[in-house]
């Protein structure tokens, strides 16, 4: 691989070396705020247990905060459970409630802006979060909730629910089974709901944000009952008013309850969440259509909205979770997991295509309606022993995912509207005049159905400094597709496959251990529909992506730091012999390497550290006729650095400042790479300070989003291997107040 290194990539470069000349102290077990632990109660009817609540019901509870409390020890690692990331032979990283909270984060996406292996973008021609992981997008829909997929709403997550965001780097087919969605080849994102802490918990906030944007929310925490056996969780959330962003409009409502038992032998948690997000006038993704070659419009002023008032997505989710553990003895664990989601859609859309260097654009109104409803559940069974010297941790699963999919859609054919992105309008809202399906009452279009098998065993030997994970899973997917309006079917998708794991884990010391894996990640094939194909009406086989992975990881105590090297092939579809009889295959391959290097901790007494770098080539391999090769894939960028600090303030107890740079390097929005968006930096900073008010604890919060105001092009898609421009957010001011009774 080959990298052009950017002044401020070098720059960014010293802050990962720095923290490595900070002594290599003893490794802390930081105990985390995030992890609760109460003191053993005397109860005749009852035998005293220690509560340790965590979202998975396990009985170790979640993996502590590491010191700074920003990010995780570890997390769940799919079908092997929570481990410590010293002993885990992938990459990943959960970002803390702590962390969440100090950032005044509001969604997942905000989270995710601390992460140097990923950027945010949205689906293509709406206004769904999406997220680039090593070059992949990852949507939304393919999030885990609590380790369960389509369950979370699929346009965007509020973050008030969430005790940890988990980022899994890399494919994970056999740890987690495929994605309904069927991407996230470069990485998955689990999220974990919160639970109740030891320490009762009454907390209210109030905050207003640039734009008129209003903040109320409450959280709510109780222990009940022998020992405490007995957790609730409550968190409701509203936020409603305009943006900085001219006339956008954007309201939530959240409600959320977490409850947990911990018995004896056994541990049982569920969760219910309701949320409804509504959009209007919101500013659109922007396409290039006929424009001369190479012609990539400048980012219009930062505030600017070239979206028209009619323009509105609504969604609305009812979604739960149940989750059980059992000890059958003592070393050996069985677990149960279901999860249910009922989610409503409806938008009205118009994507604006640039035609002209003055930027001048047509676009045309297409509206949808979608409703979902998703079942899926999980079981499985974990234990250890011993054979001889080689100690085993055997864990083995089985999975259901069923999902049915109703949509319905309507164009405005032949009547565009016009504008220009540098001084937009308002057009009126053209009438309908195609139709799949009725809005008012969406059929089946889709229905998915997913089954797995999976077993793994992890050796250890030299007293567990050698461990070695080996695994396979064997994963049915099937799906049906039914026609909009005659509601017959007119696909049918059903076929299976093997997707094996190895990793290496080999500890040099107590603070340092090497890795290396070699994992899949899996979509589903496609029917030919071409009725020239020579393979006219064949399903191909399922998409199997192949990663192959080393690195390192450092834990000096109070600094962390993880170097990784990865190379990910993905085939791609393409057509082989004569143009006029062509065979359809899997043989098109995109490859995608590079390094990520990670840092975390406390460098300073006082300073909180969360920084990162990506150096990438994702390139286009075999392409149709050999026309891209060697040219970069769409929507990635060869450089992308984060640098965050978070400083207590010496002499001034409760006050903390905090600042974070985001740099991300050139994207091409085209596969002949003729077309692209310049680099772009975004700074952010925040204030915070902590005080006591008539007995109450009181917590004032500040941020500034994109200080320098600037106006660029945040990302250039990447959805289906389709390019369009995203708009970073402008200058936002955001404020809060939270009081704890």
């Amino acid at each position: 691989m080959q990298y052009r290194l950017t002044p401020i990539a070098a720059a960014l470069a010293v802050a990962f070396i720095v923290p490595m000349t900070y002594s290599s102290q003893t490794r802390a077990q930081a105990t985390s705020a995030d992890t609760t632990q109460t003191a053993a109660k005397t109860d005749q009817a009852l035998p005293s247990v220690t509560v340790n609540a965590s979202a998975d019901a396990s009985a170790e509870g979640l993996p502590p905060a590491y010191t700074g409390g920003q990010v995780a020890r570890g997390g769940r690692v799919g079908l092997l459970g929570n481990k410590d990331f010293l002993e885990t032979p992938f990459n990943s990283i959960a970002y803390t409630e702590q962390l969440i909270k100090d950032q005044q984060a509001k969604g997942v996406g905000d989270v995710l802006l601390n992460d140097p292996t990923i950027r945010v973008t949205r689906g293509y021609g709406n206004y769904q979060e999406s997220y680039m992981i090593r070059g992949f997008i990852t949507n939304s829909d393919d999030l885990a909730y609590n380790g369960l997929y389509g369950l979370l709403p699929r346009q965007y997550v509020a973050a008030e629910m969430l005790e940890r965001v988990e980022v899994f780097r890399g494919a994970s087919a056999f740890l987690n089974g495929a994605t309904p969605g069927g991407n996230a080849i470069g990485g998955t994102i689990n999220l974990l709901p919160k639970r109740a802490s030891s320490e009762p918990t009454t907390q209210f906030t109030a905050g207003i944000e640039s734009g008129g944007q209003t903040y109320v929310a409450a959280d709510i925490g109780r222990r009940f009952g022998p020992d405490d056996r007995l957790g609730v969780r409550l968190n409701v959330v509203r936020r409603a008013g305009g943006t900085a962003i001219d006339n956008e409009n954007r309201e939530l409502n959240m409600a959320t309850i977490g409850v947990d038992y911990r018995g004896n032998g056994f541990r049982l948690s569920a969760d219910l969440g309701l949320q409804e997000y509504n959009l209007t006038s919101t500013r659109p993704s922007v396409r290039i259509a006929t424009a001369p070659a190479g012609y990539v419009p400048s980012a219009p002023s930062a505030s600017s909205n070239y979206g028209q008032k009619w323009f509105y997505s609504n969604e609305r989710d009812l979604f739960g979770t149940v989750r059980g553990e059992w000890d059958l003895a003592p070393d050996v664990t069985s677990w149960f997991a279901l999860g249910m989601r009922q989610g409503t859609e409806n938008n009205s859309l118009a994507t604006p295509n640039v035609n002209s260097t003055t930027g001048n654009f047509t676009s045309n109104r297409f509206d949808n309606s979608r409703e979902d409803y998703v079942w899926t559940g999980e079981v499985g069974i974990r234990g250890k022993f011993a054979t001889g010297g080689v100690k085993h941790a055997v864990s083995a699963s089985a999975s259901s995912y069923w999902q049915d999919s109703r949509n319905a859609y309507a164009m405005a054919l032949g009547t565009a509207t016009t504008g220009n992105l540098y001084s937009p309008s308002a057009s009126a809202q053209p009438a309908l005049s195609f139709f799949g399906g009725s809005l008012a009452s969406p059929q089946t279009t889709t229905k998915t159905q997913l089954s797995s098998i999976a077993l793994a065993d992890t050796l250890s030997v030299l007293d567990e400094r050698l461990q070695l994970t080996l695994g396979g899973r064997y994963q049915r997917l099937k799906t049906i597709g039914y026609d909009y309006n005659t509601h017959l079917q007119n696909s049918y998708y059903n076929n299976g496959t093997v997707t094996p794991v190895a990793g290496i884990v080999y500890k040099l010391t107590k603070e340092v251990s090497l890795y290396g894996n070699y994992i899949e990640g899996l979509q589903p094939g496609t029917k030919v529909t071409d009725t020239t194909a020579t393979n006219f009406g064949a399903m191909l086989a399922p998409y199997k992506s192949k990663q192959k992975e080393v690195g390192v990881k450092y834990d000096a105590g109070k600094i962390g730091l993880t170097v990784a090297l990865f190379s990910i092939e993905k085939p791609n579809v393409i057509t082989v012999g004569p143009a006029a009889t062509p065979t359809y295959t899997t043989s098109g391959k995109q490859e995608n390497q590079g390094v990520e290097i990670g840092v975390f901790g406390d460098p300073l007494r006082g300073l909180h550290l969360l920084a990162g770098l990506t150096l990438l080539d994702a390139k286009q391999k075999r392409t149709q006729d050999g026309t891209y090769d060697g040219k970069d894939a769409i929507g990635t960028a060869k450089t992308m650095a984060n640098v965050g600090a978070d400083w207590d303030i010496p002499g001034v107890q409760g006050l903390a400042v905090s600042g974070r740079v985001i740099y991300t390097s050139r994207q091409y929005v085209d596969s002949a790479n003729t077309q692209r968006i310049p680099s772009w930096t975004r700074m952010d900073v925040g204030a915070r300070y902590m005080t006591d008010i008539g007995g109450k604890a009181v917590t004032l919060r500040g941020g500034i989003q994109n200080l320098a105001n600037r106006s660029y092009w945040e990302s250039a898609g990447g959805s289906s291997a389709l390019g369009y421009l995203v708009q970073g957010a402008p200058r936002t001011f955001i404020t809060s107040a939270s009081i704890d009774f």
